[in-house]
Order: structure tokens, then C-alpha cells, then sequence
């Protein structure tokens, strides 16, 4: 995808190359390149010459505001000069970390030594099959096999990713889905990360490939019941919205395709999934704050979809289906924090819902799982998540217990609808996910696997804390902290502060063993549980969104002042670090409070918020306007520009920072963090390093395979242990 900027854009490739960066600036004397000094990052910092990007001033205007942009150029992938000027930060970034090398290699093989790397996740069952992804040692892919009826059964091979990924820079299978009668297996490719992928099909009864091939879809498939019909997704090419749901037969060509629902709307995104039953199709159009979803018999593929609720301002719900009735989780009614809701399947309109749980306002309704005898609810209290086991008898209903007061659990993959075994997810900061089998009616339940941690860990050697922080406007902020035992609590000991807060996503306090390499190096790592998210309750979203987005910044940087004024750290030990949504929450706290850290990692961040929200062409703007607001109106458009990082950077001090990106990002385009790093280097007054990392072969997400994303986790820590001088482990 091109974006057109201004003709300053066919300014000569060699004037601004000059300008942006020589190749010598950026890399160490010829002397230095086989016997590297003992530098640390801040000292290279002052010995060699930071990327200048070339200021091309632009005027944006709107509201009668001007604001502007010198480095909007940068905002065309296909443009060599903006490629030159990436590289050269990359090449920038390297060589101020020469030094770190070999630590980043150490860091390195200590994550991938924790991994089992000849692994298998544990099997589950679904219409006669049991389905098993595994790994093989040193390969970065997972293999899908499958046995028919027993454990015992010979495997079948379903797909083998790293045959598939060979020769690739980036590779991403998703959507697999088995036909009803077990016979042809749909997946979707992505080969370049910006999350478009194409639809294959496989027979797994010959193991040949059919002749059909989708494209430009959102990667997965919903099978009707005559095994050759399926609705897709596809995503419209240039704002990457899911927009159009299509039929396909099998057999006939994608031209041939029928659109069967198309989404008008377009600050709303829509998908297709089957039901777990498998009696129906169903379409669903979704933007922030409101829902609509259409039904169609599974047997009936060729019928008519018909509505169930019809979309409503602030009325957001969710379908499943069991019996005569769809089960549907609303916030219809003044409901904020749901309720669950029973309707006809002949007359699902909101008139016949007869209610099944009741709204509670201390309790969050976040799902529902359901199975032949039971219904089990996911829920959240007091920001803590919860799974209440309901029988449809009436009798018997209760909670599952644990034995830690912070931690998370999630309903795991339950594919068989006649069971009395629920498969459920459980891991905390100490403690490795584990995989558990449920059985409802005994209460009695099996520690199917628990990630091993390869080398040996004992969870009794590390502590976990769950602490409230009072927020300036007297709300009070969970925070999840996890250290190793012996941690001095006396200001001179490191921690790193993370966060997101936006979405309504909720952050559970889980295990990671990448993370032990902080943690045995002095580090204590700490969740703020902020505004924006919803760990609290819908309330708390609310609060952190819109008009009332500064409740985010500022509950980080009051959970960092209190950590720093109680002594768990302090401002020269104290680094934060967020991503995406998380990225914009770690460049609006390093302009307003950049005193409280000695280091900032903003990864993949979304911090140009005006320029972005009011260009309607760029992924995720439109559908968004209910999250951040629609710049259009002027109130949010002020508002916006009140926090938005790239708008408010100063002359001041900045904490040293690691800022990263991908060149094919779908969700925050590359040229955002560019845009403000360039930025950063020219206002900051500091000589602590800034550093741009870009991945030039992937997205948001990342590498995509299992050992080569643990490099840039290793660059990250190595940034983060080098500035807090504690590279040998404790």
C-alpha cells in the first residue's frame, strides 16, 4: 500500500540522504570496528552522530488550528529515501549497543533455554478427533496433527508451518477450521504481517491441496453443514477494515463468490463465525460502543440471514447458542456490566429476552461457555477474574477456588458441547500457566500440564504483591508487583512499570518466563492495573476513554511517584515500558512527568492521535472515533491535542527510550514512532540515547516465529539492564 504525501516527496533521493544520515555518522571509526572500546550506551550516545531526518515543513489545518508537521514525509513505505532514513536508524540504534552484543546473545539463550523446545500442548477433543499442536527442537513453528477417537490412535499431519514458512521472512498461519464431516481443513496465510491473509483448503482425507484459494480475507472461515460452503471475511485493502462477509462454494472460483452482507457503516467492522452447536452461521457487526448480529440455519447455507437485535447507540452484545435459545450478554437497560439474557430462536427480538443473570454493579460479565448440562461464566470482581459453574438443573452452583488472591483464569479450548469436564487456564505471576481439566458435577479437578520451565524454577524463590494506589482524584488503582525474594525495598533497586489502559482491555497478572531474566538481575516488575481498562469494572473503562483519557496518563504516573516515594525504587531505578494503545501511554507520561524515569521502552506506540483520527483512509480510524473521539468535533480535537505525545513534545529532558515499530504494521503504521523520534532528537535537551528500532519484514506484532521474536525481547532487556547496571544475576 502506497499513502501519497506532498510533492516534497520527490525531493532527490541524494540530497536528503545527505541530510537524513551518512553511512559514517552512524557507524564507528574504521579503528573501532574490530576492537570495540568498553562503552556504555550513554558514553557511544555522545560518540556518535544521531540520524537527523530532514524537516519538510507541512500545515495541518483544521478548526482554524494550525499545526505543524516537518516530518510528515515519512509516511510512504515505498518511498527509498524514508527506507534510507530507517535503516540508518537501525544501523544508529546497533552501534550505540555494540557493546551489548554479546549480553543481548547471553539474554538471548537464556530465554530460549527456558523453552521446552520439543513441546506439545495438551489435546482436545472435538467431533471425534483429538487435535495436538507440537514443536520440534530448533525448528520456530508449530506442527497441527489430529487422532481419530483415542489418544492412542496414530497421528495425521494436518499442517507442518515450518515447511510451509521455508524461505520466508514472516509467516502466520491462522483460522484453521476442520469441515463438519472431518474431511477438508481451511486456513489463512499471512506472508507479509498487516494481518490480510489468504484462504487455502486441504483435503486431510488425500492430503492434496484443492484448487481454491481466497484472498484479502481476515483469514478464517465458518463451515456450513453440506460440507462445501463457507462465509469469509475481507478486509478492505486500504483501511484493512473487515467490511463484507461472502459465500464460497467449494469447487468454483473466488469470482464467483456471492456477498451475502456488506458493512456501510464505517466506524463499525464486521466477522462471521459458526456457532459451537453448529446449528447456525452467524454475522457480527461490532464498533466500540455498539452490536448487531444476523443468524442463519448452518443447514441453510444459501437462506436469508435475519437480524437479532437490531444495532442500537451504547447497546453492545454477544450471541451464543444452546437449544431453542440464543444466549445473548447485553448491557441493554442501563446494564454496564452486563447481564445474560435468553432469547427464542424463532423470535429473538429484544422484546422476548428473558433474563438468565441479572445485572450486578461490583461484578463484570465478561463470557459465557456453554455445554449440554452447564453454563459457565466468566466474570470479574474487584479486578480479579473469576469462573462461576451454573448446571441448568439449578442445583449445585458454585465458584472455583484458588489459593492466590491475584491471578488469572480463562476459559481454555471446550470444542465438546456433551461434557462435564470444563477446560479452564490458570497462571499468576509466580506460578506457570497451567492447563486444568474441570469436572463440574465431582468438583474435582486434573493439573493437565503446567509450562515447564526448562533449567528448573522454583516459584517459592519469588514473591507477588497486589497493592491499591490512590490515584490524584481519590480512585484507587490496583497494582500487581512480582520480584525476587530479597528485593530491598530501600529506593536503589530497579523496577519496571508496565501498563496499557485503553479498549476496556484487562491486564491479569500472569507468568512469564522471559521475565525471570529481570527478575534475577534485581529487577521487580510491576502491573498498573490503570483507567482505560477494564480490570474494575465498565466503569473503569469509561473513566480512561474519550474526554476522560487523561485519568490514564495520570494514574501511571501517580502508581510511579507512589513506587518511588514508598521505596520499591525511585526515579534514577524506576523504567516503564507499554505497547500499541500502551505506546501512547508511555509518550504522553515522558512529556509530563519524564522526571520519574530513568528509562522508557514505547513499543509499536500510537502517539501522532490527531493526524491519525483525522485520516479517515488509515486503518482502525473510523471504528475508533467512540475510543478516542472524532477530531472532527473540535472539543475532541482539542482535547486529542492536549495529550497527543507527537503534538506535546518539548524542549526539555527525556528519559533514556526504545521506541519500535514494524514497516508493515496494521494497527499503528510505522511512521508514527518515526515521526516522533525524529522529533524527540530534535527538541530533547538531554544526552541520554534514543533509540528507533524497526523491524523492516514484519508488523504489530512482531516476528513471527516463536525463538526469532525472544531477539527483540532480548534487545529490549538488554536496554533496560544495561541503564540499570545489573548484568550479572543476583
Amino acid at each position: 500500500m502506497k499513502l501519497q504525501h506532498a510533492t516534497w516527496s520527490r525531493v532527490t533521493y541524494a540530497i536528503l540522504v545527505g541530510v537524513v544520515c551518512t553511512l559514517t555518522a552512524c557507524q564507528p571509526t574504521a579503528d573501532n570496528d574490530n576492537h570495540q572500546p568498553e562503552n556504555t550506551m550513554r558514553q557511544r550516545t555522545t560518540e556518535l552522530t544521531a540520524p537527523e531526518a530532514q524537516q519538510i515543513p507541512k500545515t495541518l489545518t483544521a478548526h482554524g488550528d494550525e499545526r505543524t508537521d516537518n516530518y510528515y514525509w515519512l509516511n510512504d513505505r515505498e518511498d527509498s529515501t524514508v527506507i534510507a532514513y530507517l535503516n540508518a536508524e537501525n544501523a544508529y540504534r546497533e552501534n550505540v549497543m555494540a557493546d551489548l552484543k554479546d549480553f543481548q546473545e547471553e539474554l538471548y539463550d537464556e530465554m530460549r533455554g527456558r523453552i521446552k523446545e520439543t513441546d506439545e500442548n495438551v489435546p482436545y477433543k472435538d467431533n471425534g478427533y483429538y487435535y495436538l499442536t507440537r514443536y520440534e527442537e530448533g525448528k520456530e513453528y508449530p506442527i497441527y496433527e489430529r487422532k481419530k477417537g483415542s489418544l492412542d490412535a496414530g497421528a495425521e499431519l494436518m499442517l507442518d508451518v515450518n515447511q510451509m514458512a521455508e524461505g520466508k521472512e514472516y509467516y502466520q498461519v491462522s483460522g484453521m477450521s476442520v469441515s463438519p464431516n472431518n474431511e477438508i481443513l481451511a486456513y489463512g496465510v499471512d506472508e507479509v504481517s498487516r494481518r490480510i491473509y489468504d484462504i487455502s483448503f486441504k483435503s486431510l482425507v488425500s492430503g492434496e491441496m484443492l484448487d481454491d484459494k481466497i484472498e484479502g480475507t481476515t483469514g478464517g472461515v465458518a463451515w456450513a453443514n453440506d460440507n462445501k460452503t463457507v462465509f469469509y471475511t475481507k478486509r478492505d485493502p486500504q483501511t484493512l477494515r473487515a467490511h463484507q462477509v461472502w459465500r464460497h462454494t467449494l469447487g468454483t472460483p473466488q469470482s464467483q463468490d456471492k456477498m451475502v452482507y456488506d458493512e456501510a457503516d464505517d466506524t463499525f467492522y464486521t466477522f462471521a463465525y459458526r456457532s459451537k452447536s453448529g446449528e447456525y452461521i452467524l454475522i457480527g457487526s461490532q464498533q466500540t460502543l455498539s452490536s448487531e448480529y444476523r443468524y442463519l440455519s448452518a443447514d441453510e447455507p444459501m437462506g436469508t440471514f435475519e437480524v437479532i437485535a437490531p444495532r442500537e447507540r451504547d447497546h453492545e452484545y454477544s450471541v451464543s447458542h444452546y437449544g431453542d435459545h440464543f444466549y445473548i450478554v447485553t448491557n441493554r437497560g442501563g446494564a454496564k456490566n452486563f447481564k445474560l439474557v435468553k432469547a427464542p430462536v424463532g423470535s429473538p427480538n429484544p422484546r422476548n429476552w428473558e433474563e438468565v443473570i441479572a445485572h450486578r454493579g461490583d461484578v463484570l460479565l465478561e463470557g459465557i461457555e456453554l455445554f449440554k448440562d452447564y453454563l459457565v461464566v466468566e466474570e470479574r470482581k474487584a479486578g480479579i477474574g473469576r469462573m462461576r459453574i451454573m448446571p441448568w438443573s439449578g442445583a449445585g452452583e458454585h465458584y472455583i477456588d484458588f489459593d492466590e488472591d491475584a491471578y488469572m483464569i480463562y476459559s481454555s479450548t471446550n470444542r465438546d458441547f456433551d461434557t462435564e469436564v470444563l477446560r479452564f487456564g490458570y497462571s499468576s505471576l509466580t506460578t506457570p500457566n497451567s492447563i486444568y481439566d474441570y469436572n463440574m458435577s465431582s468438583r474435582e479437578r486434573e493439573l493437565l500440564k503446567q509450562q515447564e520451565v526448562v533449567g528448573g524454577y522454583n516459584p517459592a524463590d519469588y514473591q507477588s504483591e497486589r497493592i491499591m494506589v490512590e490515584a490524584r482524584d481519590g480512585a484507587k488503582v490496583p497494582v500487581s508487583i512480582v520480584y525476587k525474594k530479597g528485593y530491598k525495598k530501600d529506593g536503589n533497586s530497579p523496577l519496571l512499570l508496565y501498563a496499557y489502559g485503553s479498549y476496556g482491555n484487562s491486564l491479569d497478572p500472569y507468568f512469564s518466563s522471559v521475565r525471570l531474566s529481570l527478575l534475577d538481575r534485581g529487577f521487580a516488575y510491576a502491573i498498573a492495573h490503570i483507567r482505560g481498562g477494564q480490570e474494575m469494572g465498565r466503569a473503569w473503562y469509561e473513566d480512561g476513554k474519550l474526554l476522560k483519557k487523561m485519568n490514564t496518563f495520570n494514574d501511571f504516573v501517580d502508581v510511579a511517584q507512589y513506587l518511588n516515594d514508598s521505596k520499591y525504587t525511585s526515579a534514577d531505578n524506576l523504567y516503564a515500558m507499554g505497547g500499541s494503545a500502551g505506546g501512547l501511554l508511555m509518550g504522553a507520561v515522558v512529556n509530563m512527568r519524564p522526571d520519574l524515569f530513568n528509562g522508557v521502552i514505547a513499543a509499536v506506540p500510537f502517539v501522532d492521535v490527531v493526524t491519525t483520527m483525522l485520516d479517515e483512509t488509515i486503518p482502525l480510524t473510523t471504528f475508533e472515533y467512540d475510543e478516542w473521539g472524532n477530531p472532527n468535533d473540535k472539543a475532541y480535537y482539542d482535547y486529542m491535542k492536549s495529550y497527543s505525545p507527537y503534538d506535546n513534545v518539548k524542549k526539555q529532558d527525556y528519559p533514556a527510550m526504545m521506541v519500535t515499530t514494524g514497516l508493515h504494521d496494521s494497527q499503528v503504521q510505522y511512521w508514527e514512532p518515526a515521526k516522533w523520534v525524529a522529533k524527540l532528537r530534535d527538541y530533547k535537551t538531554d544526552s541520554n540515547p534514543l533509540l528507533l528500532y524497526t523491524n523492516m519484514t514484519t508488523g504489530h506484532g512482531g516476528s513471527s516465529g516463536r525463538f526469532e521474536r525472544l531477539k527483540e525481547t532480548a534487545m529490549e532487556y538488554a536496554f533496560l539492564i544495561e541503564l540499570a547496571g545489573t548484568r550479572t544475576k543476583g
